[in-house]
């Protein structure tokens, strides 16, 4: 399956999330960036932008492969934590450390959309 040949204008390619529990898919990362948000506000941002945020996975494999395509801030994830569903899991692209935030904390955000793996 050519990827690459799928993506529309502004995409990127970031690359295969092996399934755990699910099938394997592509992750595409979109344009555009939210700045100044907080989660909920995040979350419909991505939605109005035809995705979703990315989970923590996706965001570390995003940091591994296409940390240029983000500011050097930290971003959502679609993660509450475990335990304390007040706080939700976040990305810094300046040091690549995944830790917790509380929902009202402003942040940025970045939309993706998935592509089964065939």
């Amino acid at each position: 399956m050519q990827i690459r040949g799928m993506l529309k204008e502004g995409e990127h390619y970031a690359g295969l999330i092996l399934g755990k529990n699910e099938p394997d898919y592509h992750l595409i990362l979109l344009p555009g960036d939210a700045a100044d948000v907080s989660w909920p506000a995040a979350c419909e941002w991505a939605m109005r932008n035809g995705g979703a945020l990315p989970t923590r996975r996706e965001l570390a494999l995003l940091f591994a492969n296409l940390r240029e395509a983000f500011e050097r801030e930290w971003y959502w994830s679609s993660e509450p934590h475990e335990t304390r569903v007040q706080l939700v899991w976040g990305q810094n692209f300046a040091s690549g450390i995944q830790t917790i935030y509380g929902r009202p904390y402003r942040g940025h955000a970045r939309a993706i959309r998935r592509i089964p793996s065939v």
